[in-house]
């Protein structure tokens, strides 16, 4: 009886353990790592985020969508640094958020607040369509990344004409992981990429193999160096767990979902004029 009795105590510590003992483990290899957000005020300045409309991986059928951290990261470092915070999405409407971000273990913080968060999830029902907005009027444009902008941002010259007049408008602008692949089609009055020959960081080849999802139609590495940015990025045993952030005058980008409250912070700090150089008007 004795060791039946310890042994199920010895089971539930283990469950216990496990449940709340692997999140940490996680976030100690790299996973959505703690980012302090410095006091900032920004009140009356507006940024925007854009997400995906893709909610399947292909043929696949499985769910997908916005990776979630990615979008509900700079929500918050926005929204608490007192800046008016949209949601635009390349139809419109309903995000799609992959349900794996959302859940146990991988869950961020920024991932259960919104969870509790009522307006946030309003918005996220009712985004705007991206070619319906009139990004002149926002100081920041954040791409937000997540499988699902495999298969629609890189293919929107809608997404890259407006990322590219918010830019002309002396917006900054940036992205994370899949994210940038919006600027794949944002061209400058020159007639060239905006990024083209620019310092830029999104997901790695590397990574996208390792997680065995290589049948998207575009690789953020792959499609970024084609046109020429000068891709920056960090490899670790598994670059889930990698981290780089990128800071290229106007252009904030980051390798992954670990680089998202950063990204938003960095893109900040350029507006506010902290990162060197007067304060964005």
């Amino acid at each position: 009886m004795k060791i039946l009795k310890y042994g199920a105590i010895g089971l539930v510590l283990l469950l216990v353990i496990g449940r709340f003992g692997l999140p940490h483990l996680l976030t100690g290899l790299g996973l959505h790592p703690h980012y302090e957000v410095p006091a900032m005020d920004l009140s009356g300045k507006r940024a925007l985020i854009v997400t995906t409309s893709q909610d399947t991986l292909g043929e696949t059928g499985k769910a997908t969508g916005v990776a979630a951290s990615e979008m509900t990261a700079p929500y918050y470092a926005f929204l608490d640094s007192g800046m008016d915070v949209d949601l635009a999405s390349i139809q419109g409407g309903q995000i799609p958020i992959d349900p794996v971000g959302l859940k146990w273990p991988v869950a961020s913080a920024s991932d259960k607040r919104y969870l509790k968060d009522p307006l946030f999830q309003s918005k996220v029902s009712r985004s705007y369509q991206i070619d319906q907005v009139d990004t002149t009027q926002y100081d920041i444009v954040f791409l937000a990344g997540g499988w699902g902008a495999a298969y629609d941002f890189g293919q929107s010259a809608e997404l890259g004409e407006k990322v590219a007049i918010a830019y002309a408008n002396d917006a900054i602008i940036g992205g994370v992981c899949h994210g940038p692949l919006g600027f794949l089609q944002a061209y400058g009055e020159d007639g060239k990429l905006i990024v083209e020959g620019r310092r830029i960081s999104a997901a790695t080849d590397k990574q996208i193999a390792e997680l065995g999802i290589t049948h998207t139609p575009m690789h953020p590495e792959r499609d970024l160096r084609a046109v020429g940015v000068v891709f920056e990025a960090e490899s670790k045993f598994r670059d889930v767990f990698a981290n780089t952030v990128v800071v290229d005058e106007r252009i904030v980008t980051g390798q992954n979902q670990n680089s998202s409250t950063e990204t938003a912070v960095k893109m900040m700090q350029v507006l506010a004029g902290d990162q060197g150089g007067e304060p964005t008007s």
